[in-house]
């Protein structure tokens, strides 16, 4: 065959679109080696995804969230039933902004990883690829939390029909070496309206819920356990905050950081941010014990 001579013009027009094309696919991802990653994110990426392994997880401890021990024993009790191999629960933890629902998965994972538990985070719209996230980890020896935050919907969401049909196992359903731990603002999931009950009977003096109502509850039925996360009292929040206080202070060796001056500030911190949680006692405590470290270095 006669040999075929390339201008050098047309061989550098064709490296620029090699480079140009492969600037445009994708780069292959390699597989996530779980004896040494804990947690991964779900990163969308055309149609489908990929598990993004997380470098660096925050060494959060049950013992630092406060106020909340009858949520953290029965979240952590169903925890170490699936890491045993006994029968756990799909989870939801619902209720009030900062109260500790998500710092306390990331506090379990923090004290079961040796034990083989691993996290996967999916965000609520990208639930639609349950299945694909599972076929990725079913056959792994070790027990993966499927975690969701934040989540609510809106009734035909396609994350929303999704989410459903795993939980009820009747199109699809995960292996056993996987749980669902969803997060929520909402106890059912989905905004509640005053027309919901209009649809409402009486029947022998029994009543029956519109058929709205009954979508609403279908969903956050499915769930096994819902751990309820509500707002603290005056005085549950000021004996968060003196622990919070306490502690930070004693890590950087100062005493006699709670007074009734520091207690009259963090009402006035809690009032003015319009919130009482324990994410709101953390964040004065680090202000108030980080304000008289300053003071004292700045003598």
């Amino acid at each position: 065959m006669p040999s075929i001579t390339l201008d050098k013009e047309l061989v550098l027009q064709l490296r620029r679109v090699l480079d140009a094309v492969e600037q445009i696919l994708p780069k292959p991802v390699p597989s996530i080696d779980w004896s040494n990653t804990h947690a991964a994110n779900w990163r969308r990426r055309g149609n489908g995804g990929y598990l993004d392994p997380v470098s660096e997880i925050e060494a959060l401890h049950l013992e630092d969230l406060l106020g909340i021990d009858q949520q953290k024993g029965v979240v952590e009790q169903n925890t170490r039933q699936f890491l045993s191999g006994a029968p756990a629960n799909n989870v939801l933890l619902w209720g009030t902004r900062g109260t500790g629902k998500s710092s306390l998965v990331r506090a379990l994972l923090h004290r079961y990883a040796a034990q083989g538990l691993r996290v996967i985070q999916v965000d609520k719209d990208d639930l639609v690829h349950l299945p694909v996230i599972v076929d990725q980890i079913k056959f792994k020896p070790y027990r993966f939390i499927l975690f969701s935050d934040d989540v609510s919907f809106e009734v035909g969401e396609s994350s929303y029909k999704m989410l459903k049909s795993a939980l009820d196992g009747s199109v699809y359903a995960p292996p056993e070496n996987v749980l669902i731990y969803i997060t929520s603002n909402r106890r059912h999931l989905l905004p509640e309206y005053e027309t919901d009950n209009l649809g409402a009977m009486m029947v022998n003096n029994e009543l029956h819920h519109g058929e709205a109502v009954e979508e609403k509850i279908s969903l956050s039925g499915r769930f096994g356990l819902w751990v309820g996360f509500h707002p603290f009292s005056q005085d549950q929040f000021l004996e968060v905050t003196r622990q919070w206080v306490e502690r930070i202070a004693a890590r950087h060796g100062l005493k006699g950081c709670w007074s009734d001056e520091t207690r009259q500030a963090a009402i006035l911190w809690c009032r003015q941010k319009g919130d009482n949680s324990g994410r709101i006692a953390l964040q004065f405590a680090n202000h108030w014990v980080g304000s008289r470290l300053l003071d004292t270095t700045s003598r």
